[in-house]
């Protein structure tokens, strides 16, 4: 088999579902063992939009998305990213791409 075979075979095991972040919506692949984790990253990324919300003035959702990436990013760089594993890393530059992808970036 070849590695485009391969890759076909991947992209069929993968499963769509539908995550929100802020006020959107965005339809993704994961693979079915992932959506589980997905979910639970969503959910701390929501949180935290919540919660940027509450504590820091903004313009609009852009601003506070933006504060989750560098909190996120923070995290990883400071060695605390024990909520933040490998898998939401994965998950998280998905949904970057399909983000910039969605703005024309």
């Amino acid at each position: 088999m070849n590695k485009f075979n391969i890759n076909i075979q991947q992209m069929q095991t993968l499963i769509a579902i539908n995550i929100g972040i802020g006020d959107r919506t965005y339809r993704i692949r994961v693979a079915p063992e992932d959506e589980e984790q997905v979910r639970k990253t969503i959910k701390i990324i929501n949180d935290k939009i919540i919660e940027f919300k509450t504590e820091f003035a903004g313009k609009d959702m852009q601003d506070y998305v933006s504060m989750v990436l560098l909190w996120y990013a923070t995290q990883l760089q400071s060695g605390k990213s024990t909520v933040l594993e490998k898998n939401l890393t994965e998950a998280l530059a998905k949904m970057e791409g399909q983000l910039n992808k969605t703005l024309g970036l």
